[in-house]
């Protein structure tokens, strides 16, 4: 920084001040803990595992333990840079380091800032078809089982998801990690009563089960379990562990909804204690990563031999066509609390299981705020964008993800066309991730300097290192999924729409970081020269 001090105003350096002021409260299981709640089976897993109907042929088990597996790249890239720059901001900073300033903005504005305001109601949806339209159900407010997904429920529960998120980022990242550890505790004990559920029944009690509470519950009549089944056309579904590759394949743009998030923490490193040890960040992301695959493997097994991999495969089917006799997401927890009979004990289950949602809630938000922080920090946003308060909270950031998710849900509760808009909601963030692993794949030769400095130089596979070769295959895998994702309708993104409007984002990211540039530059200052520094923790 000495050496640039002329290309600056002598009372202006190139960061807003010497160093963060962020906190570094989490410890490595903490992280490991926000990784395993960002992929986590029961929110993510069985509404992408909804989708797995649309490839017929193709095996879930399979899908999820090859992606699972593979990722482990993903993760060893990230471990990788989170080393070499433990860093607020992560993508940001990395990217605009590697690979400019404006390419940097404008991939992490995107991919974190703006996209995630379209999130909200997104998170909201599955509050709603996991959370609170079965506790309606259990507590007999028949209404609200279909009110929540309507328009005014939608945009009712985006409201609560936008408040909690809030709240959760606004307590400091200390205490977030304390209401993230008592939610994955009790998380897990529910998963715990769902796998004893699952193993103690068979198909015939399910089915025995199924019928008789979805007449208590949702007013159906007759051999619900036969109904649904026909309703989703049973027996047209590959077996669970059949092995046709290329069907498999195919299944893994759905499963990213999934499984692509393990690096979700990646933007808070700046303040995890221990985060330059590279095995560390694997343990932490690779480790949740293969931990929630293990998980979702065991209970696709157990669905086939209590609900019947063709009925469960025909229950998504149903639902997605709009034929199913109960009408509603066929929710594994609440199909599993079924078994017990009784109002009290399926309420403290699907209880229990929502603890996984409402430690997942606060994602939305957290990373986000970091990305927002580290643009203001470098000067590319208002300075007063990078205050933190005491508590290491970067208030002016939350209300930057806050007050703008709050009309965006609404368009999407209330606008058909808009909600369409959406669909590329992933796709973005995918792009954004693409980004850092193309920054990932040059670093070595790109910013030898820290490279070289860091404890990432000593691996190697094949003379190549690590970093590059983990990069290269995840980048791989990203293309295929975008290539997917932008030509073949069956994943129901590629609609024109939505991409006018994310490109409209981008238009928006640009324009602001131009504008920016031109600001700086009237005040005698280069951007340039910010992206040739690493900001001080």
């Amino acid at each position: 920084m000495a050496t640039m001090a002329g290309a600056v105003p002598e009372d202006q350096g190139l960061f807003v001040r010497k160093a963060t002021g962020l906190v570094k409260g989490w410890s490595v299981w903490d992280a490991f803990i926000y990784s395993a709640i960002s992929i986590n089976f029961v929110t993510l897993g069985l509404y992408a595992f909804s989708y797995a109907n649309f490839i017929p042929r193709g095996s879930l088990f399979w899908a999820v333990v090859l992606s699972g597996a593979y990722l482990v790249f993903q993760a060893i890239t990230y471990a990788s840079l989170i080393a070499a720059m433990p860093r607020a901001g992560g993508d940001y900073v990395w990217i605009s380091r590697t690979l400019g300033g404006g390419i940097g903005f404008v991939l992490a504005a995107c991919g974190w800032w703006f996209i995630l305001w379209h999130w909200v109601p997104i998170y909201a949806n599955i509050l709603n078809i996991m959370v609170l339209s079965p506790l309606s159900a259990i507590v007999g407010w028949n209404r609200g089982i279909t009110w929540w997904t309507g328009q005014d429920g939608v945009f009712t529960s985006s409201l609560i998801v936008a408040v909690l998120a809030s709240v959760l980022v606004a307590l400091g990242i200390r205490m977030y990690a304390r209401f993230q550890k008592l939610c994955f505790y009790g998380g897990v004990l529910g998963l715990a009563i769902m796998l004893i559920l699952l193993i103690a029944h068979s198909k015939g009690g399910f089915q025995s089960a199924f019928n008789t509470e979805s007449h208590k519950l949702y007013g159906t009549s007759g051999d619900a379990y036969s109904a649904t089944a026909k309703a989703g056309g049973s027996g047209s579904f590959a077996g669970l562990g059949s092995f046709h590759f290329d069907q498999i394949i195919l299944l893994i743009p759905f499963i990213f909804f999934f499984n692509l998030w393990s690096n979700w923490g990646a933007t808070l490193y700046g303040e995890v204690r221990g985060a330059s040890d590279f095995r560390k960040n694997i343990y932490a992301m690779g480790g949740a990563l293969l931990a929630t695959t293990a998980v979702a493997a065991i209970f696709l097994g157990l669905f086939a031999h209590t609900f019947g991999w063709n009925w469960y495969q025909s229950a998504n089917a149903a639902y997605w066509g709009g034929t199913g006799p109960l009408g509603v997401f066929p929710y594994p927890g609440m199909l599993v609390a079924f078994f017990t009979g009784s109002s009290a004990l399926q309420f403290i289950i699907v209880g229990l299981l929502s603890l996984w949602f409402f430690g997942w809630v606060g994602t939305v938000f957290l990373s986000s705020t970091r990305v927002v922080f580290a643009a203001a920090f470098d000067r590319v946003l208002p300075e007063v964008a990078a205050k933190v308060g005491r508590n290491g909270v970067p208030w002016v950031a939350l209300a930057l993800m806050l007050l703008p998710s709050i009309p965006i849900s609404y368009f999407y509760a209330y606008d058909s066309s808009f909600t369409h808009w959406t669909f590329d909601a992933t796709l973005v963030i995918a792009i954004t991730f693409l980004g850092s692993a193309v920054s990932a794949a040059i670093f070595p030769w790109r910013r030898p300097d820290i490279y070289n400095a860091s404890p990432i130089a000593k691996y190697k596979v094949a003379g190549i290192p690590l970093i590059t070769f983990a990069a290269t295959l995840f980048t791989a895998i990203l293309v295929f999924a975008l290539v997917k994702w932008f030509q073949d309708s069956v994943y129901g993104v590629n609609l024109r729409s939505s991409e006018y409007y994310m490109a409209a984002l981008y238009g928006a990211a640009i324009a602001i970081y131009v504008a920016s540039k031109l600001y700086r530059r009237s005040q005698g200052m280069d951007l340039g020269m910010v992206y040739g520094e690493i900001p001080a923790e």
